[in-house]
């Protein structure tokens, strides 16, 4: 199978993602669109993209010059039928372009806050318990987009994970964030945590908890497995 990340800031470490496709054999390339086009990429011989994490805002289209053409990226992918899996800054943009808003939310997330599984089913989801801990690091939110199923929500997020039929999935939580990045994003945003916001933590207690991105590796992985199983191959896709 192949893969593209786009990754979009330097230290976002992608150990989790390259070696889930070391280990089931899949080609992974990685990619910055905030610093590299995207036109090297041939969506004819992609199976399965993902669009992670970012200090941008997904509706900052005026701000960022690199955001549009990634948008028309994401969309002919959706056009084309290939699966996409979107994190954080990835999931309000998959919003947004399925039709959903994102916007400022009127508080931030940060640290590990608990998530809830809703009702609904989606074979992805199957192996993860009803309540579990993530790492959040947002202050923007989304509407569900006409036709998707939410599939997840914290205490003060409503939209923590949704599916948009078989081909979309998106979750607003940070299965993938390494300690090391923890380290560096503590520091590098460290104004972030100068908030009087019960919902972000101090940096304290989010190194007391860093433990938890085993567990977090483990469920992610399970995700793109069950969520990956069902991409067809790039090859059978027809030409658009």
């Amino acid at each position: 199978m192949n893969v593209v990340l786009l990754k979009h800031f330097e230290f976002d470490d992608p150990a989790v993602f390259t070696g889930w496709a070391e280990e089931e054999g899949h080609r992974l390339i990685i990619l910055n669109p905030t610093r590299e086009s995207l036109d090297i990429i041939g969506l004819e011989d992609t199976d399965l993209l993902i669009v992670g994490g970012s200090p941008a805002s997904a509706y900052q289209d005026e701000i960022y010059p690199w955001l549009r053409p990634e948008k028309a990226f994401v969309s002919a992918a959706i056009e084309r039928g290939i699966k996409v899996f979107g994190i954080c800054f990835g999931a309000q943009m998959l919003a947004e372009l399925l039709g959903g808003r994102a916007y400022a939310h009127s508080l931030k997330e940060i640290g590990w806050h608990e998530i809830r599984r809703s009702e609904e089913f989606h074979p992805a989801f199957i192996d993860l318990p009803d309540t579990f801990h993530s790492l959040q690091w947002h202050g923007d939110t989304f509407d569900l987009p006409p036709g998707a199923v939410r599939l997840a929500s914290s205490a003060n997020c409503i939209n923590q994970a949704y599916a948009w039929g078989d081909q979309v999935l998106a979750v607003q939580f940070h299965l993938e964030t390494s300690p090391s990045c923890i380290g560096t994003m503590l520091d590098v945003w460290e104004q972030e945590l100068d908030r009087e916001d019960v919902t972000v933590q101090s940096a304290e207690v989010i190194l007391a908890e860093q433990e938890r991105t085993a567990e977090s590796f483990a469920m992610l992985r399970g995700v793109l497995n069950r969520f990956a199983a069902s991409a067809k191959p790039a090859d059978s896709l027809e030409k658009i």
